[in-house]
């Protein structure tokens, strides 16, 4: 895929974007449905269509949030909606070739590698409203809505209870594929509050997998392969890390499967959603999930498109407007101190007014 200039644009908002990437394993043969859900709303006669990234609709992260967002839309607002899967990047442009054919009046591509395909759809396509996750253009393209996440502001919230949880005052954390803040922001935002904590404690957390500053560390190459990412967990553990977690939907299940493997007493964090829900057969072993609410800013897209409002260059998800964030304790919360909660309001309060930045934490202090 080409180059998009989307970087230019985000240094323009002053923001660092999050995302993750697809994860478990495609289907044989792209699958197509429509919603069963019953609307509460009057049905209207709009219909909204959604093409999926390579990991499935049910991969219970990135692409099947995304959809909630298009079930909580039909249910708010009684649009018709229907998805498509890709299974691999050729099927993008044939995906949104379908839905054109159809007439759907939106379409809601999800993930930074739908990029090129969905600028291609909507220049062509101008009546056609478009909105994509993870993904801006520069320049705008009008009839497109950019949804990005600053998805580190809740991994540092995450990275500080991490590290205030941690007995070894090591972690671990790696990737799917390295294309850049969709996915490394998550990483980024684990450091920062690791780093945070240091500074504030006196301690020295070593974060494996990532150097928030040179931005290399560890990659699976991939978005679907638990194993790949529990090979990566293993050698973190090895290294005496007792939290980690990984960025690329199941590829982060790897976490958990090195952990029973070698029954540590360790914990991993989720991503996207909370998995102590949408993975839970790893939910004693899951102390928090950094949320990044794709469901939450698709509905609200939908929402402008049915009010006749024009699309957002760019909506950003923000810890402010409660488009990210991190998941409750759950099993954990008696583990985490009373203290270290009060703590977290705080740091949360310094980002919110800005006299904290996840940018000044990511060297360690």
């Amino acid at each position: 895929m080409g180059t998009p200039r989307w970087a230019t644009l985000l240094a323009l908002v002053a923001m660092l974007f999050a995302a993750c990437g697809t994860a478990a394993p495609p289907s044989a043969t792209p699958t197509t449905s429509e919603a069963p859900a019953t609307p509460t709303a009057e049905p209207i006669d709009y219909k909204v269509c959604m093409v999926s990234d390579t990991g499935g609709i049910d991969d219970h992260a990135f692409n099947e949030n995304a959809w909630k967002g298009m079930t909580d839309a039909q249910a708010a607002f009684g649009v018709q909606i229907k998805f498509l899967e890709s299974t691999t990047e050729a099927d993008y442009e044939k995906n949104l070739n379908q839905f054109l054919s159809e007439g759907c009046d939106m379409i809601v591509t999800v993930g930074y590698l739908l990029g090129d395909a969905t600028k291609a759809a909507a220049e062509k396509n101008p009546d056609t409203r478009f909105a994509i996750v993870d993904f801006v253009y520069d320049p705008a393209i009008p009839n497109v809505e950019g949804l990005v996440y600053t998805t580190a502001e809740g991994a540092m919230l995450a990275g500080y209870a991490s590290a205030a949880w941690s007995k070894t005052h090591v972690m671990g954390t790696f990737g799917g594929i390295n294309i850049g803040a969709p996915v490394t922001d998550f990483m980024d935002g684990l450091a920062a509050g690791a780093h945070y904590f240091d500074k504030q404690k006196g301690t020295t957390t070593t974060i494996l997998g990532w150097n928030a500053v040179t931005k290399e560390g560890s990659f699976t190459g991939n978005f679907s392969s638990i194993e790949d990412g529990k090979t990566i967990s293993l050698g973190f553990l090895d290294e005496n890390a007792d939290v980690c977690m990984g960025v690329g939907g199941p590829i982060g299940q790897g976490c958990f499967a090195a952990i029973e493997e070698r029954s540590a007493t360790a914990v991993g964090l989720g991503v996207d959603v909370d998995w102590y829900f949408s993975v839970p057969q790893y939910k004693s072993l899951i102390l928090t999930s950094v949320l990044k609410k794709i469901d939450v800013s698709v509905t609200a897209a939908i929402g402008r498109a049915v009010k006749g409002e024009p699309p957002e260059a760019v909506f950003v998800s923000t810890l402010a407007n409660g488009g990210v964030g991190y998941a409750p304790f759950h099993d954990f919360d008696s583990q985490i101190s009373a203290e270290t909660k009060t703590e977290l309001a705080a740091l949360e309060a310094a980002l919110l007014d800005g006299s904290v930045k996840v940018a000044d934490y990511l060297a360690a202090p």
